[in-house]
């Protein structure tokens, strides 16, 4: 008997507008707490969750704002720098966002009197991802539907340009080996670059468009996972340009892929946000179906925590969180 996975989220998080984007800190900050970012309509929010899965004392989740940002228009994606320090004195905020205006922003903040942003102007279509250098923070990669992915660093200057044969939808940077970008296009190559010499070094193929979203899995780097179409598709970049394992999961159109960060098995993929709900799935390797299914009221965004099986999707005034087994 096929067990129903079907669950409500086991926390929500009340916001004050809907949440186009959420992601949680994916870099130790010193704190016991997790760092989440959530984005609105011309704000973002910066907050920490604590939740009983790690901490017996709390009781299902805490949640707090630690600050708003203006913003002043829709924010579409959003990158947390490695630099970001909740045990420094003053502690430091760093995250970059990407705009419906082209642009990207950049704010450091202490949570007191020094809160700045800089602007990044160089993308000429939609900004569809971004990510910090994971070492240092001190570069960012953005694509676009300019057909670029763009290196800058934090003064905005460009400091690599890679032109690309369709939308970039997805950039990751290798945790280990600094100089080696991950970048997928719509058209279903998923490329990697060698920053030092700025060449193409590997690509992989999906044979089915549109890609939306890939992703670099950070337990396992020989592992690469995509949605395009309405399948997932996975990679061992060691053995073919070609998926070795996919599998049709969203009845209309697959939109996001992440893979969990305590789990080389473990990921989850949204299909488009549809009239009134959006679904999310988590699925493990081992089982040939979905470990969890949930639905969301127009979702968006997809984020999983840094230390536990436990995932986040953006809503209608609300953050969903669903918790599953390793």
């Amino acid at each position: 008997m096929k067990q129903d996975s079907t669950r409500n989220p086991a926390y929500t998080v009340d916001c004050e507008d809907y949440v186009h984007v959420v992601k949680f800190n994916p870099f130790d900050s010193g704190d016991a707490c997790s760092l989440i970012a959530y984005g609105g309509s011309n704000y973002v929010v910066v907050g920490t969750c604590r939740f009983q899965e790690e901490d017996v004392e709390v009781e299902c989740m805490q949640y707090k704002t630690l600050r708003t940002f203006h913003h002043g228009i829709r924010v579409d994606a959003i990158a947390w720098s490695p630099e970001t320090r909740l045990d420094a004195l003053p502690p430091q905020i760093r995250f970059c966002t990407a705009a419906s205006d082209r642009k990207l922003r950049l704010f450091t903040s202490d949570l007191q009197d020094k809160n700045e942003f800089k602007t990044f102007d160089g993308h000429s279509d939609y900004i569809n991802d971004l990510v910090f250098a994971p070492k240092e923070g001190q570069e960012i990669a953005s694509v676009s539907d300019d057909h670029t992915c763009r290196v800058w660093d934090l003064e905005g200057n460009e400091k690599a340009h890679f032109v690309l044969r369709s939308p970039g939808m997805s950039v990751c940077w290798h945790p280990e080996e600094a100089f080696k970008l991950m970048v997928a296009e719509k058209n279903g190559t998923i490329r990697f670059y060698d920053l030092i010499t700025q060449q193409a070094i590997l690509s992989l193929e999906c044979e089915q468009t549109p890609l939306m979203s890939a992703d670099w899995c950070l337990k396992n780097t020989l592992k690469i996972g995509a949605v395009a179409g309405s399948d997932w598709l996975i990679w061992d970049i060691t053995r073919s340009s070609y998926p070795q394992d996919k599998r049709p999961v969203h009845v209309d159109r697959a939109r996001l892929f992440r893979w969990s960060r305590v789990n080389e098995n473990l990921f989850a993929t949204t299909g488009y946000p549809g009239k009134t709900t959006t679904q999310l799935l988590i699925h493990h390797l081992g089982h040939p179906q979905p470990i969890l299914t949930g639905t969301a009221a127009v979702g968006s965004g997809l984020t999983w925590h840094r230390t536990l099986p436990l995932c986040a999707v953006g809503g209608d005034h609300k953050i969903f969180f669903w918790v599953t087994e390793m």
